[in-house]
Formats: structure tokens, sequence, C-alpha cells
């Protein structure tokens, strides 16, 4: 039994918060994400968080620090967007802008930059290895294990839908050049020291099937295994988001893998996510994940959003309450303070059972 599986049978882990909530906390300019790197880049970079676990690292690692301390279990990747899809939004023009349109034929071109795939390749290492260290410096203190979930983001690009009104069947990339984006994060990400996999944020089925189906092969041509796990962002009738699929019919398409864990994340807050948790918690074999935004999105709230650490705290400790959940963590809008707050509110509670078979 892999040690994550037989902590999730004895409490309920606790995952980290937002990054990139965190992160606006330190007050980063476009300046410090570009240090002298990507000083002469053309487009600004300072929505691209992942770039800071290479221009800024301290910062990055204090981050991990910090929701280690509060209590995480489990540190995520800063790798949301480290695919050579994801990095060409900040560093490719857009052909739009010039009358074209992105279609597979850009695309391959993408897949195939050799800028782009090394550097999504050092993003992806070397953030698994700032949550390796931290991980492991904070466990050697206390005796506790941590663990490090490799992050694999849902893409800027759809599979599942056409941008384009006037033609249904069009889609700007392919399930294969998707595939081929996503090996190299994985690869990447398990070189870097991850613990297990995790597929996250999914607002299209069909992104998600590319990644497991580009783990699945990684698997087997490098001969290595590692757990996978799954988190939907789904709407308000619970439905993951482009790809309109309930989270019934999201368990039935991955169930196969045997995840270690499966469960939402993002997109709704707590109050309205939970109808959709205890149906999935209901019919799901895994594990259950629950990493809510902080209510919804608010740009006058500091965090962007409303609710406070003991807001979260008292909807995660009554989801724990009802044995909806072996995970339990926050999402955008979730600092290190929201992560205590949770941690302290479940920690009496009994996780809830599970078969993962």
């Amino acid at each position: 039994m892999h040690p994550l599986e037989a902590l999730l049978r004895q409490r309920i882990a606790i995952i980290d918060g937002a990054m990139g909530t965190t992160i606006r906390t330190y007050g980063m300019k476009e300046a410090d994400i570009r240090g002298t790197r990507f000083a002469d880049s053309k487009k600004d970079l300072l929505n691209n968080g992942d770039i800071f676990s290479i221009t800024q690292p301290a910062m990055i690692c204090d981050i991990h620090r910090r929701f280690l301390e509060a209590g995480a279990d489990i540190i995520e990747t800063n790798t949301f967007s480290a695919t050579s899809i994801g990095q060409s939004e900040f560093f490719v023009d857009d052909p739009r802008e010039h009358g074209g349109r992105k279609d597979p034929a850009f695309y391959q071109k993408i897949i195939e930059d050799k800028f782009l795939n090394a550097l999504a390749w050092e993003i992806n290492e070397q953030s698994a290895r700032q949550c390796r260290e931290w991980a492991d410096r904070v466990a050697n203190k206390d005796g506790k294990q941590r663990f490090v979930a490799g992050a694999i983001g849902p893409l800027t690009v759809s599979l599942s839908n056409s941008p384009d009104a006037d033609d249904a069947g069009f889609r700007v990339c392919t399930f294969d050049q998707v595939k081929a984006a996503y090996k190299v994060q994985v690869r990447a990400l398990i070189a870097g020291g991850s613990d297990y996999l995790l597929v996250e944020t999914i607002f299209d089925s069909l992104n998600a099937k590319a990644a497991t189906v580009a783990i699945l092969e990684v698997f087997e041509e490098d001969k290595i295994s590692l757990p996978v796990s799954f988190s939907a962002a789904v709407g308000r009738g619970g439905e993951t988001m482009i790809s309109a699929q309930t989270v019934e019919a999201f368990w039935n398409a991955v169930a196969h893998v045997k995840p270690l864990s499966i469960g939402l994340n993002c997109s709704l807050g707590p109050d309205l996510m939970r109808p959709f948790l205890a149906e999935l918690a209901g019919k799901a074999h895994a594990a259950i994940s629950c990493y809510p935004n902080a209510g919804l999105p608010n740009p006058l709230s500091p965090t962007g959003f409303d609710l406070k650490p003991e807001d979260m705290a008292d909807y995660l400790g009554e989801f724990a309450e009802s044995g909806l959940v072996n995970i339990a963590g926050g999402c955008c809008g979730n600092t290190p303070e929201h992560i205590a707050a949770i941690a302290k509110a479940v920690a009496e509670k009994k996780p809830r059972e599970f078969s993962a078979d």
C-alpha cells in the first residue's frame, strides 16, 4: 500500500491552498517574474505564475514552507500551466492578432518547439524538486511524512468544443498533440520527485483523458508507476464545465485507472459544491478530495474571494463530519491561514471509508 493511501485510511489529509492567491500577497511586479533571464520577453509574464519557480524560487519555496507549517500533508507543484501548450500563450505570437487562427498546424509547431519543451521540462522538474526539498525538510523536523502532488492543469485549449460558432467540428488542436504536451510534463514531474500525479481543475473531460493516456503511456514506456488522482471543476449543475459531464460520468470515465483519489476543486464555493461532492462520494470507490474556492470571486476582497479562514473551516469541517472526504483543502482565495483553519477543523474527524479497487 502506498504511504499516502495508508494515511488517507487513518485520517483526513490536508492539501495546500492557492499558489496564485498567495503569490499576490508578496507584491511581485513584472520585473520580478522576468528576472534577467526573461527580461527581453515581448509579452507580459506576470500572470504566468509557473515561471516564478525559475525566477523567484525563494518565494515559491517560502510559500510551500508556509502551507506545510500550516498543516498541509500534501503540497502541489507550481505547474498548473507548465506545458508547451500552456507556455505558448506567453511566448508565441497569437495568429488571431494578424487575421489568422490557432489550429492543429499551429499547435504542431508548439509541441515541436525546442524552447517551449525545454522550458516546460525545467518548470516541472524544478517545481517538483522545490516541493520535495521542503516536504522532506518539514517532515524531518516533526517526523510526519509529507507528500508532493505533481499538479497537471487543464490547459487553455479544449478538445471537446469548437471555438468557431460556424464550424462545430473544428478543434484548435488534436488529442495526440495534447497528449504529447502532457507526456513531457509527466516525465519532468516524476524526475523532480513527485509522490503522485494529480490531474486537477478538469473543465474538459477529453483533455483529462489525454492527460490520463499520457500518464499511462509514460508508466509503460519508462517502466515506472505512481498513484494517480483526479479533481474536476464543476458548474452550478454539477457538470464538468465545458464538456458538461456529470460527476457520476466523470467517475466512470476514470475508474479504470484505479485512481488513489477523485474529487472536486476550484469553480464553486463550498456551499454550492456540497451536493455534487456528496453525489461523487456516494458513487466512487476511491478516496474523495475536496478543495473549493473560498466562495465566489469578489474583486473587492483582499484575496479576491469572500470566505475567511473560519468560514472555510466551518464548511470543510461539516463535510468531514458528514463522512464525505479523505483530503481537504482550498483552491483560489485560500491562503496558509485558511489551510491552518481547515486542518484544525477536520483534525478529529474520521476519514471516509473507501475501497480503492
